[in-house]
């Protein structure tokens, strides 16, 4: 690909080569490759002009061909264990939320220092400013300035240059001057103000010089991860963002964001047009969402990739073309992790860790499938932002809106209906074995619980392969014989359109289960539910005890609502073999 090239030639080569399907692997390997060749002509010292290749400019996924059942599908990776991503993304949300503020401005101090130290000339004032600043503190025997280098401990040159004056050169020769040849590590604090906070606590006596860069790296995995896990999208979809992708909304309707696909786009000519096109079907955003976009906006100029590697190489600022890759990612999701749980360790919240993922690394590719587990078994439950969840599967699945499913290769409505699907297998099987045991059941959907116990499938131990979510989508199609745990309410739902009460849309598969509402159809009880109504009551009236008479008064309406609710279920429950 020499000079006269362009980007059709780059594009003829890899649709041809790429005509035979293979696997994503294979094809993201050989545009590396691409990749490589195009590098090592910047380097020659008689380079024969060869072009960069597009997917260096535009993300590399355009370019790469569908998923095949012989990838390894999403349907098929583990979600992360509830353990790992609660306080992961409780962590990615908190950086996003309370700490980027500081992060940011303590960016912008850090490069203006940067600058600074080296423009400052070597001068006599500078000189004498350096020996001012260093030689009290010597005197003293309080820790200098420092920084690692090479792992050893080295006066923080940059740092003293900036703040002082002097040159890096006249700070490199005052360890000289003053025979240091060891050194005690020492801060370096920046002159920006510490707002965020942890529990209420500042989170930070002062940010450090030393520390930015790493702080920087944090907040954009932070950010990361944070849309990865609460739009839907794959990993490429994120890698391919911009700036100005999310714009705020002028009617005060939901955000949405719009990004732009490059394969296949021509003008009227044929010719490829190489600045893309606008997606047709947006993303829907919920707020932590635009929010992670905000914060990596201030990190990237207008209109670029919101993870290019040009502007995400904090502590080198080498300058790269394309996005992150997903190895890259991967390491700075691990790296995250290691840093939380030293701040957990600092703060003495190690409550708050993130534990080792029993299934291992925590991969790109995983966090879509959790967020569909966590729709699909969590609805209002115990991980952060659960209302959301259950919000978002109106948001995500396209058979109730306009969502994000109706665009994509293989939308996430159908990694949802997997998980789905399981876990509605799993309530049956428990329905069975409590029934089995000699529990009772109320409810005026006894009769099609029963029913659908019965006829569900059994998926214990078995392997999801690709196929499983058209299997998945037809088992639950099967109106009015799904069971659906709701343990936030202590029911099942045996979920038919025509009688839920939670206004479920036309299409619907699923019910909204944080909005199950008193006396709905479709519910049923077990002996279980009734015991677990009577403990809550047990802590309200508890809790009702200590609390002022207001407040008093309203959690002993509740704690009565659950009482009557158990009463009933004891009085009419019924014996399974009755209902038959």
């Amino acid at each position: 690909m020499c000079s006269s090239s362009t980007d059709d030639h780059w594009i003829a080569y890899v649709t041809d080569r790429f005509r035979a399907n293979p696997t994503r692997h294979y094809a993201e390997e050989t545009l590396s490759r691409l990749t490589d060749l195009w590098a090592f002509d910047q380097l020659c010292t008689q380079p024969i002009g060869v072009t960069q290749p597009p997917w260096e400019r535009e993300g590399v996924d355009n370019y790469l061909p569908s998923s095949t059942p012989q990838d390894t599908g999403e349907n098929t990776t583990e979600p992360l264990d509830p353990s790992v991503v609660s306080p992961l993304l409780m962590w990615a949300i908190r950086m996003v939320d309370d700490l980027a503020d500081d992060i940011l401005a303590a960016w912008v101090e850090w490069r203006r220092m940067q600058q600074l130290a080296i423009t400052n000339p070597s001068s006599p004032a500078g000189l004498a400013a350096l020996d001012d600043y260093l030689l009290p503190r010597l005197a003293a025997g309080t820790g200098l300035p420092t920084t690692e280098w090479r792992g050893k401990t080295v006066l923080a040159a940059t740092f003293i240059a900036a703040t002082v004056g002097c040159s890096v050169n006249q700070v490199s020769g005052f360890r000289q001057r003053h025979e240091l040849s060891t050194l005690q590590p020492g801060s370096c604090p920046l002159l920006v103000a510490v707002t965020g906070q942890i529990n209420g606590r500042p989170w930070r006596e002062h940010l450090d010089f030393n520390e930015v860069s790493t702080l920087m790296r944090q907040l954009a995995t932070a950010a990361m991860i944070v849309c990865l896990y609460l739009t839907g999208m794959r990993p490429q979809e994120v890698q391919g963002l911009r700036s100005g992708c999310c714009p705020d909304p002028e009617d005060g309707s939901r955000h949405l964001i719009r990004s732009h696909h490059y394969k296949n786009v021509t003008n009227d000519d044929g010719q490829h047009v190489s600045a893309g096109e606008e997606r047709e079907v947006p993303w829907v955003a919920i707020t932590p969402v635009v929010r992670a976009i905000r914060v990596l906006e201030r990190m990237v100029p207008e209109g670029e990739l919101l993870f290019g590697s040009a502007h995400h190489d904090f502590a080198r600022g080498r300058q790269r073309g394309g996005a992150l890759k997903n190895s890259s990612m991967n390491l700075r999701i691990e790296d995250f992790i290691a840093w939380i749980n030293r701040e957990t360790e600092s703060h003495g919240l190690q409550n708050q860790g993130v534990p080792q993922d029993p299934h291992g690394a925590i991969g790109l590719g995983r966090f879509r499938r959790t967020l569909a587990w966590h729709i699909a078994r969590r609805p209002g439950g115990l991980v952060a932002l659960a209302i959301q969840y259950g919000h978002m599967r109106t948001v995500l699945d396209a058979r109730t809106s306009s969502g994000y499913g109706s665009r994509s290769r293989r939308g996430i409505h159908r990694v949802l209906d997997v998980e789905t699907a399981l876990a509605a297998a799993d309530t049956a099987a428990r329905l069975r074995d409590r029934l089995a045991a000699g529990e009772k059941i109320s409810g005026p959907a006894a009769r099609r619980a029963l029913t659908a116990a019965v006829q569900a499938p059994r998926f214990e131990g078995r392997t999801i392969t690709q196929k499983f979510a058209k299997q998945a989508a037809d088992y639950l199609a099967r109106d009015g014989l799904v069971l659906f745990d709701n343990p936030d309410a202590s029911l099942i739902c045996v979920f038919k359109r025509d009688n839920a009460l939670c206004e479920p849309g036309p299409d619907a598969t699923a019910p909204n289960q944080f909005d199950c509402r008193p006396g709905c159809g479709n519910a049923v009880r077990l002996d279980s539910h009734a015991t677990e109504l009577l403990e809550e009551t047990d802590r309200i009236d508890k809790l009702a005890a200590l609390s002022p008479q207001p407040l008093a008064k309203r959690l002993r309406i509740a704690a009565e609502q659950y009482r009557a609710t158990a009463d009933t279920h004891h009085a009419t429950a019924q014996p399974a073999e009755d209902l038959s």
